[in-house]
């Protein structure tokens, strides 16, 4: 198996300025399952591509098992790469496409047909190594790329977003298939999406990209809980942290009515460089429904029944602006388009960012 590391790695395409990747750091496990996430144009497909050697590294080095690949051909440096469109051979079967990189190899007959036959055992194939690719579902498909990757028996997976071109139901079913499998064959993966719950689900760690800069590196459960900055506050989540730029004052945040109360590091934290204001977040889950009277007045927009749960999207004024707020609520005490609610606030889940900065404040 095999350690990825990048170490400042920048790309810089042709005829721009500002790096599509810029002085990337970023050190994979052997064994992990690392996701990469941001929104388009973050330069996570770019990150992948160049460990893949498809795109040229311009500054730093990236490493594989501590030795400098940048300079290899993607042939030399062992890796598997599957992609979102499949690209199979429709001429080939399901068994020739799977074992058409070792025949280029010239591996002996009978260790191709082995091998084919036991990475078709793991994702249930067998029946299907006669038929052409035009035969098979979507999903089919994608097991057979990731088959491909397999019988190589490469030191690093890398996928980009494999999942993309699939329906709603089949994505979370090849989802956890991916998952299960990685953990059973141990290889070191590199997995890129936009997608911030596929992210989250799949990935031993998750690396969240901005323009083309690293924002946070950590497990699923530690960027949802204890977010580094307020980007990653609002990405990670689904329904996205609620995130209010407010007025400092000296008791905490000033959100419409009502005070968040700040400790007192918080407060001079968020006063460097001279902010009067602060960021505050607080997720769908840390609201609770009040009486009147009580809490911050919103008037309900819509309501997402989910049985158990509903979501409640609102607006409320603060600072005289129109301020969208969603929170998560009892399924069966929902409230009705148009009226006005009171939220309180959990004041130990609030998360507390520099206005300026975004910088987390603890």
């Amino acid at each position: 198996m095999a350690t990825v590391t990048y170490q400042g790695a920048s790309r810089i395409y042709p005829g721009s300025t500002k790096p599509a990747v810029d002085k990337l750091n970023l050190e994979i496990q052997d064994g992990e399952f690392l996701v990469l996430v941001g929104p388009s144009g973050c330069g996570k497909s770019t990150s992948l591509r160049m460990l893949a050697g498809l795109e040229d590294v311009n500054e730093g080095a990236i490493l594989i098992n501590d030795k400098d690949v940048s300079n290899l051909p993607p042939k030399a440096r062992d890796i598997a790469m599957v992609f979102q469109n499949y690209a199979l051979y429709p001429h080939m079967t399901v068994a020739e496409n799977m074992g058409f990189a070792l025949k280029l190899k010239k591996t002996p007959k009978s260790e191709i047909a082995d091998k084919v036959r036991d990475a078709a055992k793991l994702l249930d194939l067998e029946e299907y190594l006669d038929r052409k690719p035009k035969a098979l579902s979507g999903g089919q498909r994608q097991r057979v790329a990731m088959g491909r990757a397999i019988v190589r028996e490469p030191q690093v997976f890398l996928m980009d977003e494999p999942l993309s071109n699939l329906d709603a139901k089949l994505r979370v079913q090849t989802r956890s298939q991916i998952a299960a499998l990685q953990k059973r064959l141990g290889i070191t993966t590199v997995y890129v999406t936009h997608d911030q719950v596929e992210a989250m689900t799949m990935g031993h760690r998750v690396a969240v990209l901005k323009d083309g800069l690293l924002q946070q590196c950590d497990t699923p459960r530690s960027l949802y809980d204890r977010p580094g900055n307020a980007f990653v506050a609002g990405f990670i989540g689904s329904p996205a942290m609620n995130l209010k730029t407010v007025p400092l004052t000296d008791e905490g945040a000033q959100l419409g009515s009502i005070v968040v109360p700040l400790t007192r590091e918080q407060v001079a934290g968020a006063g460097e460089g001279g902010s009067k204001n602060v960021t505050i977040g607080f997720r769908p889950e840390a609201i609770d429904l009040v009486s009147d009277g009580t809490g911050l007045p919103v008037v309900v927009d819509l309501v997402e029944e989910l049985g158990s749960d509903a979501y409640v999207y609102g607006h409320a004024e603060i600072g005289g602006d129109d301020t969208r707020i969603v929170t998560r609520t009892d399924g069966r005490k929902i409230p009705v388009i148009g009226d006005t609610v009171h939220l309180q606030l959990d004041k130990d889940a609030v998360h507390v960012f520099h206005a300026e900065s975004g910088k987390r404040l603890d």
